[in-house]
């Protein structure tokens, strides 16, 4: 099992990917340590600008994974938070690259140190926030993308299809990296972070029940602070025959629900409160009754 080097620093934990330490040494004996630590740099300031967000909005932060290729805040929010604040830790990360290429070209256009070096820079930051910018999870661009669909569609549809997408867009990376290869070769940095993608994102899709699991568990403090603030409900029109299970993965995570409970006939036997289906699925531990045993 590959182990991960770690350390505290400012009170939060930093773990390195293994492969970080292969690189640094391949830099070095090919001449280019020099590059390695500017990536390494803007990479972690990169997440730094996730970290000074997530901490500005009181997330719980875990720790901040740094890969070869970039980095990933790990936090306590199991889906609880609001989409916008999601999208604005997402974007604080790019935002760094975007403020570090302004004070990149300022100084190379008042001629401090060398023009190279500052041109090196501008295109590094370019690329590594373009890169994590594409809709893949657990790219910023894909955490993006979870968040925006997160308005419109319910939390278990939104994270599945967030998943398989990632899983799509992963495995057209490595394809990539197997284009021309008659002439060119293979490009390895391009079919590892394919193939990293690839393993990230089947555990993701693998989990999608457990991530569902864990926004229920937190759903009920979530409405209660929809109440508090006055929230347009969203209607979930069921049939009495409907599981109660089944009418939760309808849940939509920036919406409050009413459960309208409606008989053959077409007449609505009962409002719910989204509460009282959360009371059934972990009180009552019967995920599968119905919804109309809840009117007896």
């Amino acid at each position: 099992m590959i182990k991960w080097a770690g350390l505290e620093w400012g009170g939060f934990r930093f773990r390195f990917h293994p492969l970080f330490s292969i690189l640094l040494l391949f830099s070095v004996i090919t001449g280019y340590a020099a590059e390695m630590l500017i990536l390494f740099g803007i990479v972690l300031i990169h997440e730094l600008g996730h970290l000074t967000a997530a901490k500005g909005f009181g997330w719980q932060v875990r720790e901040i994974q740094l890969l070869p290729f970039g980095g990933v805040l790990v936090v306590d929010e199991p889906g609880t938070v609001p989409a916008w604040e999601e999208i604005a830790v997402a974007l604080a990360g790019p935002l760094q690259n975007v403020l570090m290429i302004a004070f990149a070209a300022a100084c190379k256009w008042a001629g401090l140190w060398s023009g190279g070096w500052w041109d090196y820079f501008m295109q590094a930051n370019l690329i590594i926030a373009l890169f994590n910018l594409m809709p893949v999870l657990p790219l910023d661009g894909g955490k993006i993308m979870q968040s925006l669909l997160s308005y419109h569609l319910p939390y278990h549809r939104a994270i599945q299809w967030c998943a398989a997408a990632s899983l799509v867009v992963s495995l057209t990376i490595v394809g990539m990296a197997f284009l021309r290869i008659g002439s060119h070769g293979i490009k390895l940095n391009v079919l590892i972070i394919g193939l990293f993608l690839i393993f990230s994102n089947w555990h993701t899709y693998r989990s999608v029940p457990y991530l569902f699991l864990r926004f229920l568990m937190h759903r009920e403090a979530r409405a209660g602070g929809f109440i508090v603030k006055g929230a347009l409900a969203q209607p979930i029109v069921v049939n009495g025959r409907r599981k109660v299970a089944d009418i939760l993965r309808l849940f939509i995570k920036e919406k409050y629900h009413l459960i309208y409970v409606m008989d053959e006939r077409g007449v609505i036997r009962a409002v719910l409160p989204e509460q009282r289906l959360l009371h059934t699925y972990f009180v009552d531990k019967k995920p599968g009754c119905a919804v109309s045993e809840l009117l007896m």
